[in-house]
């Protein structure tokens, strides 16, 4: 029990042990000299004279009590929590010794002791880094050629939690309610039939090279997904582990289904015609005036055929490669190919997307251009590409003289690359036509490209990364929360910016963010940021503080939206933050409104960090990212963001501080942060932790 008792505490007990035992001493003694040669009048005289040397104790005592918490006990515990820092959190900067100063040599030694760690950590690092640098070169071109694998990579645990995704399967998976994050559940992204069928089959396969193939649906069930899904070999421990490669095959099974229909109706259409055909032919003969009904069968056959051949040419591209093309791309690529034949392109169009082949495309317009180039020495062309009735109308135009219809026709019937494709193959393809604009004044061909997509506006790097944590294969899975370990444990660590500090009074949230810890380690690309119109004026003293001002929300998401995309990104996890009661007040409040509950558990960095520094420790995050040596960029402080990412780094500092402690479990680590509730409301419930 007494071993529980922080140093101050136990220097406390002593004086206060020895303030007990001076004024008992005094006492006895005051007690014995009067009933040896007491007198009524000696009475008085040894009561006065006890207390005043009472208080003369009692203040002696508390004056030597203070000189040792102030000069001894608390830069003890100062240097005890500089040691740690240095020891488990890896901060580098430099041991502050001045208020150890009466501490002797022991500051002295302390500090050689965390410079010689700091040097052989910097020495280890160094080699490390030198034998690591080839594989971390070869690491970053791996996870940028499967960033851009065509299929959409994901590795598995037993337990069906996401371990891996590249690019491709994030933008995939995106069609969700719910952000893709490591360590959530697939089957919030995907059908969960098909894929437990497939795992089952592959468990019970005595091959482990088994490949299961099978056909799954995106929970909007607007996107059919062909998947192909093998064991894991190596899997750190986890037997049932899995890779699952997933292709959109959307667009062709319905053409599939489309040729499938045609073929049908060629067979159900045509078939009647040409019995209706032989029986008349059969009634009537030749020459016995049955030419009226064969012609009349003759028409219908042809009227068939020609809408037959319609619908064949809207189906005749549905089996070529062909994928989404930003128009400015076209554009890009037409201009350099230009370029060796020494022609000039200026473009002018619209931020859209088209289904094309986008090489057929950029090689018929090339093949025109060089023709009229040739016919009309014309060296400068203009492409313009504009929306219009859900299609996209393309334009080429030049300064010289028109071309006929004729010409045109003639190009089209050339090949314009090895292989003999010609451009009216590319034209049929896509199921278009040329307009030949045969004014000598603005000479042009157009056509109409569709269908068209809008483009969504897309982060740099959503595609050129994969998201990966091999370490979760092993991780071990807790039935009780209170006896998980902490790295076992994954983390949204976020932070709110507002309007003000009053909830109660009306204040709202502005901005949102969070970042998510998985393994121990911080996920850069999972991460919300999100602007909130708070639906009341944003007062100039608060824009002046976090930079959100009316103009930046006005086209944002309400409050009720936020929580429940915040609700969809952070399920699953522990919620950390700084001074969590007034963040979590934001949220709660509209819980009834959005039909939601947060129930997650909930970590304040303030109580983490009066666990590992101490209670009498300056407690506010700036205070703690200098004493940890973690950055924050001036002019990311106070944005939701950046103070979401520097708690972050903070948190994962302080919990190895606490590891070290021996403090490893979540019970462990909240019994420990309930102690010091005086500083801030811990909002652990029943409800939370079990």
């Amino acid at each position: 029990m007494v071993t529980r008792i922080s140093l101050r505490g136990r220097i406390l007990l002593f004086f206060v042990g020895l303030a007990v035992g001076a004024v008992a001493a005094l006492a006895v003694g005051l007690w014995f000299g009067y009933h040896r040669e007491g007198s009524p009048d000696m009475l008085n005289a040894f009561v006065q004279s006890a207390i005043a040397a009472g208080f003369l104790i009692l203040a002696l005592i508390t004056w030597v009590w203070f000189l040792f918490d102030t000069h001894l006990a608390r830069p003890i515990d100062k240097v005890a929590s500089a040691m740690r820092a240095r020891a488990h959190a890896d901060v580098g900067n430099d041991f502050q010794a001045e208020e150890a100063r009466y501490l002797g040599d022991l500051a002295d030694a302390a500090s050689a002791t965390a410079a010689t760690l700091a040097q052989t950590r910097g020495a280890l690092a160094e080699q490390v880094q030198r034998e690591t640098t080839r594989l971390s070169s070869d690491k970053n071109k791996l996870e940028q050629l499967l960033a851009d694998v065509p299929p959409a990579v994901l590795l598995c645990t037993g337990r069906h939690h996401l371990v891996f995704y590249n690019g491709v399967a994030q933008q995939m998976l995106t069609g969700s309610q719910r952000p893709v994050c490591l360590d959530r559940n697939i089957f919030d992204y995907l059908s969960d039939g098909p894929i437990r069928d497939a795992h089952h089959r592959l468990l019970e396969s005595s091959d482990p090279d088994t490949v299961v193939e099978f056909i799954c649906l995106s929970p909007c069930g607007r996107r059919r997904l062909a998947g192909r899904m093998r064991l894991a070999s190596d899997n750190g421990g986890d037997q049932a582990a899995y890779v699952m490669t997933l292709r959109d095959v959307t667009t062709e099974v319905a053409a599939y289904a489309r040729r499938d229909a045609l073929l049908g109706d060629v067979f159900l259409q045509v078939r009647p015609i040409v019995s209706d055909l032989r029986h008349a032919l059969v009634s009537h003969g030749p020459g016995t005036g049955g030419d009226a009904p064969v012609s009349v069968q003759l028409q219908a056959l042809d009227a068939t055929l020609a809408d037959l051949e319609a619908r064949f040419e809207r189906c005749r591209s549905d089996g070529w490669p062909m994928a989404p093309t930003d128009v400015r791309e076209l554009a890009g690529q037409l201009r350099r190919d230009l370029e060796g034949q020494k022609l000039t392109l200026d473009a002018e169009v619209a931020e859209i997307a088209v289904r094309c082949n986008a090489f057929d495309i950029v090689s018929l317009l090339g093949h025109l251009v060089s023709r009229v180039s040739k016919a009309t020495a014309a060296a400068h062309f203009h492409l313009a590409v504009s929306e219009a009735q859900g299609a996209a109308d393309l334009t080429l135009s030049w300064k010289g003289g028109a071309v006929s219809p004729e010409s045109v026709d003639e190009w089209l019937g050339e090949p314009v690359f090895d292989g003999g494709v010609t451009c009216e193959t590319i034209l049929r393809t896509h199921g278009i036509v040329l307009v030949v604009g045969a004014d000598d004044d603005a000479p042009s061909i157009s056509t109409r490209l569709r269908p068209i997509e809008r483009l969504r506006p897309v982060g740099a790097d959503v595609s050129r990364h994969v998201v990966y944590d091999f370490d979760l294969l092993s991780r071990l899975h807790y039935e009780k929360l209170s006896d998980a370990r902490l790295d076992s444990l994954t983390y949204v660590v976020f932070d709110t910016e507002t309007t003000g500090l009053l909830p109660e009074q009306g204040d709202e949230i502005v901005q949102i963010a969070a970042v998510r810890i998985v393994n121990g380690k911080r996920v850069k690309n999972e991460v919300f940021d999100l602007l909130v119109n708070p639906g009341r004026p944003i007062p100039p003293s608060a824009s002046a503080i976090h930079g959100v001002t009316e103009a930046m929300v006005a086209d944002a998401v309400n409050v009720q939206e936020a929580v429940r995309q915040f609700h969809r990104f952070a399920e699953g996890a522990v919620l950390v933050a700084h001074n969590a009661p007034f963040d979590m007040e934001f949220l709660t409040r509209r819980e009834k409104e959005v039909g939601l509950r947060f129930t997650n558990p909930i970590l304040d960095t303030v109580l983490v960090s009066a666990t590992a520094f101490g209670r009498a420790e300056t407690h506010t995050l700036d205070a703690l990212a200098d004493r940890l040596g973690v950055h924050i960029d001036e002019e990311d402080r106070h944005t939701a963001l950046g103070d979401a990412i520097a708690t972050a780094d903070v948190f994962i500092k302080l919990k190895d501080m606490l590891a070290g402690r021996g403090l490893v479990r979540f019970g462990e680590v909240l019994t420990e942060l309930r102690t010091h509730q005086r500083l801030v409301r811990d909002l652990n419930d029943q409800a939370r932790v079990s």
